[in-house]
């Protein structure tokens, strides 16, 4: 069964990870917007947003990062991509299973909360108004956020996100131990969330957000997830991508760059360097044995 079953195409393992990976952050993250606004916040509240989220991306992170490093997110494949870590050919396809795997995961919470949703709306299904929810699955900007500021909200706090990471991956600097980056990387959102959510609910991540605003747009509440607030749709698109550029940018050449050279290995790496009394040692017994090896050659000649 194993054998007829498993892929041998590398870059069709990561497609698959990616894809599962930003499945379950929509899943958890969304998840927990819809238990919190669906209950009218009897089940929850702004830190279980950021807790879901966080913990969705750490889940998230776990289930990947083994496979393909765990981006699901555009915004760090494209810093990958700038710093050298990952091939430019593998950039459009780790993005289309983040799309496909955040669309999937708003399906999945749409159809784990269909029963709620239809109760909470009358069938409704709308973007603005008290019974909307559409923001339960897309980002929309506070009525007191301009386009320059949402944009530049999405650079900064993607950037510093992106930053992080490389901060927390970099075999140069501290570093997370092994196994325990995701928990790490984990945190890092969830302190973005509790710094940088006000404006527009820290998306930081264009398949995250475009995934399920066009999940949104096929499932009834139509095009006005994309006119809506001046056609907002594009800044959570965009402005993570510059973001993720900007913050690979100064990492590197504020921190990576002046990294010491890693010394090169002159011996393997299971061998170790011997003491000059041991290397003595070895010497002397390489000579016994070409000395026994030598007797053994003149007993057998004297024989024959």
């Amino acid at each position: 069964m194993r054998r007829h079953c498993v892929l041998k195409h590398g870059i069709l393992k990561e497609f698959l990870a990616e894809f599962l990976g930003t499945f379950v952050l929509v899943l958890f993250g969304c998840g927990s917007v819809a238990q919190t606004v669906l209950s009218r916040n009897t089940l929850g509240e702004p830190l279980t947003v950021h807790i879901g989220f966080s913990v969705g991306l750490t889940m998230a992170s776990f289930v990947a990062g083994g496979v393909s490093g765990g981006h699901v997110n555009p915004a760090v494949s494209l810093a990958m991509v700038i710093l050298g870590k990952l091939k430019i050919w593998k950039f459009p396809i780790y993005v289309l299973a983040q799309f496909l795997g955040a669309f999937t995961g708003a399906a999945a919470v749409f159809g784990l909360y269909y029963d709620a949703f239809m109760d909470f709306t009358s069938g409704i299904l709308s973007v603005t108004g008290i019974n909307a929810t559409g923001h339960i699955f897309a980002s929309y900007p506070a009525r007191h956020l301009s386009v320059l500021g949402g944009f530049i909200d999405q650079v900064v706090g993607t950037g510093m996100l992106v930053l992080c990471i490389l901060a927390i991956v970099d075999g140069g600097n501290i570093g997370a131990p092994k196994g325990v980056e995701p928990l790490a990387i984990g945190l890092i959102f969830m302190a973005l969330g509790v710094s940088m959510g006000l404006n527009c609910g820290y998306p930081l991540n264009p398949a995250r957000d475009l995934g399920p605003r066009l999940f949104t747009a096929l499932a009834g509440w139509g095009m006005e997830v994309f006119s809506i607030a001046d056609c907002w749709w594009w800044i959570p698109v965009a402005g993570p991508m510059v973001g993720g550029l900007v913050g690979a940018v100064l990492y590197y050449f504020l921190i990576e760059l002046h990294h010491a050279p890693l010394p090169r290995p002159s011996l393997d790496a299971t061998e170790k360097p011997l003491d000059p009394e041991e290397e003595e040692e070895e010497e002397e017994e390489e000579e016994d044995d070409d000395d026994s090896s030598l007797k053994d050659k003149y007993e057998m000649i004297a024989m024959s």
